[in-house]
């Protein structure tokens, strides 16, 4: 075939992909080998770097957890439960303690200490910080955990320092529901800084050791301890303090809140048992007690304690009192007892003489009561110091025979020698006088006696003291009627019997005894007591002729008081010996001895009177016992005051007349 046409390409199918389909081999065609294959070389690939908003995302979301935890905590802390955690941390943070008000010193006239106070240390703990279960723990710095057995830990070590039992000591500091124990009180300065270096010691051992103090929550709050310079000089008028501070008798009870002051208050931040310095601290300043100045004498107080202690225990008494006072003011310059106690040391003190048995005790006077008697009698114009008296032997009154002391035949007596020798039936015949029949007469008498002072109180205020027993006149029983005229049948207390010579004394004017004569306030200022009261008892006239009877029982030959004559003076008094009632069994059982007077008896300035009571040995009669003492502290009390003698002659009264 010329025009033969040359064969056609058969051109492959395209692939289904795109790509062109392999070729075919011709049948019969050796099929090629395939040539090796070849890796493909990658190219290089370029670094991408992620995008940072995704990481930024998680940050923001992982910050705003954290804020939201802390705000969430901080609303719980400060708006939730804010309270709770305040008082939690006031609680473990801050202590508040009293500040003691300094007691107010006492003294004499002269301004000499009586009672005064000294620093010292009330030793307190916090109970909470012995307790583990207390302890406050921080989240990230806990605290060290006191032990267990902290309390008696605490106690061995404190028990020796205080002179305490430790098991008393872990007691208290296992007090529950309190911040606040006391463990001693008023411990001295050296106490406490015995307690303070122990605990600077163990409080170091604890910081090196990163553990805790057994006695980091011990203690002080400053206060005072009351001392008595003079031992027991005057305790029965000073009386004593007792254990919380306050006055347990005597002035220091009577004018507690006067030497008290006002305590104060501070709060302040503590650490450890320590405080801290730069927390600050808030403080309210107690105000110290008043000074009080009493008008006691402290050395005629010393003068008449002496002498009644001495004779007291010579006479084997129960005890016995003195009393001086200043005839014209009513100023008390000695109240003296005995026996007395120390009330530095209470602890030896025996309780029946830590009063004042002065003004305690209730006793019938006997025949220094008469003084009364008589100046009732020549008040109302019954009669005269030189009115005739015939006593006999014996007075039928009543259901009763009276006698006196002795046994005497019949006696020719003045007025005046009756009071001179001190005859009970003279005496009962005298106050006869007084009315037209004997209820009339008691009245009379009665009236004297109530403003003498007897049966009400002194006017002292004194804690504890008796205003004696006076019935009215128209309850006195038929013997009443006729003892009461010669001091038997009615009590008094001593200062009433001082009293009643002192308004003789004093022309008549009874002015009420004082003991206070002011008091000095934190401002320096002295402030007086107020005026005691005035009022009249009889006429000077009468009080003048009363006061030259009572020279003759001193002074004459037969009176009974001859061992109070002092040389150079002139001296009044009345002796006494009453039959005395036994407190214990009510029934009269041995003697109260007596001796009443003042001096100068024409100028007086200085009344003394001596009572004791049960003497056992030797002489009970009042003119024998007391007499002496009347004589000693009386010239020891016109010597210290700088009393001269007036230098004139006595009136020597007569005491009997020729029938």
């Amino acid at each position: 075939m010329t025009d033969r046409e040359p064969p056609r390409r058969r051109v492959p199918a395209p692939a289904r992909n795109g790509r062109p389909a392999p070729r075919r081999p011709s049948p019969g065609a050796r099929r090629p080998r395939p040539a090796p294959v070849k890796a493909p070389v990658k190219a290089p690939v370029a670094l991408r770097l992620g995008s940072p908003r995704p990481r930024l995302r998680m940050v923001s979301l992982g910050l705003t957890l954290v804020l939201i935890a802390f705000v969430v905590r901080l609303l719980q802390v400060q708006a939730v439960d804010a309270s709770a955690y305040a008082a939690k941390a006031e609680q473990h943070r801050y202590v508040e303690h009293v500040l003691a008000a300094e007691r107010g010193g006492i003294t004499d006239r002269s301004g000499v200490a009586l009672a005064t106070s000294v620093d010292a240390y009330d030793i307190t703990a916090d109970p909470t910080m012995f307790r583990p279960a207390d302890t406050v723990a921080g989240k990230n710095t806990p605290p060290p955990v006191v032990p267990g057995d902290a309390p008696e830990q605490a106690a061995a070590l404190l028990a020796p320092i205080l002179g305490m039992d430790a098991d008393v000591v872990a007691k208290k500091l296992r007090t529950p529901r309190t911040r606040y124990v006391l463990l001693a009180r008023r411990q001295t300065p050296q106490v406490w800084k015995q307690i303070k270096d122990l605990k600077s010691t163990l409080a170091e051992k604890a910081d090196r050791e990163k553990s805790a103090s057994v006695i980091a929550g011990v203690f002080a709050d400053p206060s005072s301890k009351r001392v008595y310079p003079n031992g027991d000089l005057a305790a029965g008028i000073l009386g004593w303090v007792n254990a919380d501070g306050k006055g347990g008798g005597g002035v220091e009870q009577q004018l507690n809140k006067d030497l008290s002051g006002k305590p104060g208050k501070i709060k302040y931040a503590q650490s450890g048992g320590r405080q801290v310095p730069t927390a600050g601290s808030n403080e309210q300043p107690a105000v110290p007690g008043s000074e009080v100045e009493l008008t006691i004498d402290r050395d005629i107080q010393w003068a008449a304690q002496k002498a009644i202690t001495d004779q007291v225990k010579k006479s084997g008494a129960d005890r016995g009192y003195v009393m001086v006072q200043d005839t014209r003011t009513g100023e008390v310059l000695a109240m003296a007892n005995a026996p007395g106690f120390d009330p530095n040391d209470l602890s030896q003190a025996n309780s029946t003489s830590m009063g004042n048995a002065a003004l305690q005790d209730a006793y019938e006077p006997g025949s220094t009561a008469k003084v009364m008697s008589m100046a009732a009698v020549l008040e109302e114009n019954a009669a005269t110091p030189d009115t005739h008296v015939t006593v006999p032997n014996r007075l039928h009154r009543g259901d009763r025979l009276f006698q006196d002391d002795i046994d005497h035949p019949t006696w020719h007596l003045t007025l005046n020698g009756v009071l001179a020798k001190s005859s009970n039936i003279g005496t009962i015949l005298a106050t006869g006088q007084l009315g037209k029949t004997q209820p009339q007469a008691n009245q009379v008498l009665s009236s004297y006696l109530r403003k003498f002072g007897i049966g009400r109180p002194t006017g002292l205020d004194f804690p504890g003291e008796t205003p004696g027993i006076l019935a009215p006149a128209d309850k006195w029983s038929t013997s009443q009627q006729y003892t009461i005229p010669f001091g038997q049948g009615f009590s008094i207390n001593a200062m009433q019997a001082a009293s009643v010579y002192s308004t003789i004394a004093n022309g008549g004017v009874r002015v009420e005894p004082t003991l206070v004569r002011g008091t000095k306030g934190p401002d320096g200022r002295f402030t007086p007591a107020p005026k005691p009261k005035e009022n009249r008892v009889v006429s000077a006239k009468t009080a003048k002729r009363v006061a030259q009877m009572l020279e003759s029982v001193v002074d004459d030959e037969e009176g009974t008081g001859a061992k109070a004559r002092i040389p150079g003076y002139r001296v009044a008094g009345k002796t006494g010996t009453a039959n005395r009632v036994d407190p214990a069994t009510g029934r009269y059982k041995g003697y109260t001895s007596s001796f009443a007077g003042f001096a100068p008896a024409d100028q007086p300035r200085v009344t003394v009177y001596c009572a004791i009571q049960n003497a056992t040995k030797g002489s009970y009669f009042g003119g024998q016992i007391c007499g002496p003492i009347y004589k000693q502290v009386m010239e020891f009390a016109l010597k210290t005051l700088q009393v001269p003698p007036t230098g004139a002659e006595p009136a020597r009264l007569p005491v009997s007349f020729q029938p």
